[in-house]
């Protein structure tokens, strides 16, 4: 899947193929990908954009506070 990235290096966005998917714990999630040098690149997506990509649904976190609790 191919997906769109900003190179900070060219100033300018490309679009590579995803290499991974990463869930980080605050619920956040992120595509990453290579350019052509071997850069790294990291894209910020939506839940449904992660989901759609691994194939599976991740259920949401809670974080055990109180002022969390919804």
């Amino acid at each position: 899947m191919k997906a769109k990235f900003y190179d900070v290096k060219a100033k300018k966005s490309v679009e590579t193929e995803v290499t991974e998917a990463v869930a980080y714990p605050n619920n956040r999630f992120a595509f990453k990908g290579l350019t052509k040098d071997k850069r790294n690149l990291t894209c910020f997506v939506s839940k449904a954009a992660y989901d759609a990509f691994t194939g599976k649904k991740t259920a949401p976190k809670k974080c055990g506070a109180k002022k969390c609790a919804k």
